[in-house]
């Protein structure tokens, strides 16, 4: 089979239309919103109503995706749905995702590796591309934090916020396309950000109800040095295997995980601020979902031209991290882009 690269052809998001503002959490935990916008650069996140769940989302973000590729359901090979909070245990949310957009001819798995998620889905999109195996590949994430925020944790329910983003990789056709990964984890830090209860460890019970241990729990200051330095690095590593330096990024798309987190990131690998796309205000941290959002209004608003050397970076629970380096090819198909 022939290697080549991967591009991206289409984008897409699918979010709710309830938003929690910071003046909302105010009347629900002892907080304030100049606190939490110093803090985490948040000001706004989008709940699911009660009838919306993972995939919902994730069928926005991907039929959005399609249109702008110009790429029919049928005529996709695969589909990958990178999530933590699948509709169900079994089967697996792409599944579902996989019919109601009519992809009969699709195969289709989930993916969980957290906030990495979009990265870690990436790369295994790509090597299905690069071997010539698969031509049409939809990569989503999507997410439904809401479900498992305890909202009477001041310290994470200002975090968190539902979504789904999605894109549509496909063969390039010039000298673009996906350059290189670097992908990381160390599972010694797994209790630094976790949801304790709910798998075969610890399976639903009375006790675990009653003891909230079916919400994120999280290490905020150990977690936030960590994800600084495994970012940098994993770019760092990225850059050198497609022989680029950091002067040579003309824009990064970081996980928005937390602006100050960003923020350290870009000053540690010179990015000036105009070169960092950041959406975190308006989303707060959607896990696998962030990326693919912030890439899709970075579309939308024309940062992306041909050419340009892009950089996606990342970092969640697991621990896990990761980041891909890509230079930027106009989708040449029927899709909204050319």
């Amino acid at each position: 089979m022939t290697q080549r690269r991967s591009i991206i052809a289409g984008a897409g998001i699918g979010v709710p239309s309830k938003r929690l503002t910071n003046r909302d959490l105010e009347l629900l935990v002892d907080t304030t919103e100049q606190w939490i916008v110093e803090r985490t650069g948040i000001n706004e996140r989008r709940i699911a109503s009660a009838d919306q769940a993972t995939t919902d989302l994730a069928e926005e973000a991907a039929r959005e995706a399609l249109r702008d590729a110009g790429i029919s359901p049928t005529e996709l090979d695969l589909i990958v749905l990178c999530t933590v909070g699948p509709d169900h245990m079994v089967p697996p949310s792409s599944c579902l995702l996989q019919h109601r957009l009519g992809a009969r001819n699709a195969a289709a798995f989930d993916i969980n590796a957290a906030c990495s998620g979009f990265l870690y889905g990436l790369a295994v999109a790509d090597q299905f591309i690069s071997t010539g195996k698969f031509k049409r590949v939809l990569l989503v994430g999507a997410e439904t934090l809401s479900r498992v925020t305890d909202y009477g944790d001041r310290s994470t329910c200002v975090l968190f916020g539902d979504g789904a983003g999605a894109a549509v990789l496909v063969p390039a056709s010039g000298d673009g396309g996906i350059l290189s990964f670097c992908l990381g984890s160390d599972g010694s830090g797994a209790e630094l950000l976790y949801i304790p209860a709910g798998g075969s460890r610890l399976p639903a019970s009375e006790e675990t109800v009653k003891g909230r241990m079916h919400f994120i729990r999280m290490k905020g200051n150990e977690v936030f040095k960590l994800a600084v330095r495994a970012m940098v690095r994993s770019v760092d590593e990225a850059l050198e295997q497609a022989g680029l330096t950091r002067q040579d990024i003309d824009l990064v798309i970081p996980h928005q995980a937390n602006r100050r987190i960003i923020e350290a990131c870009a000053e540690r690998l010179g990015v000036p601020d105009e070169k960092v796309v950041i959406n975190i205000d308006r989303y707060g941290n959607t896990a696998a979902a962030s990326i693919p959002i912030a890439l899709a209004e970075a579309r939308k608003a024309s940062l992306l031209t041909d050419g340009q050397i892009v950089v996606f970076v990342g970092f969640g629970a697991g621990l896990t991290w990761g980041s891909a380096v890509l230079r930027w090819e106009e989708w040449n198909g029927n899709g909204a882009w050319t």
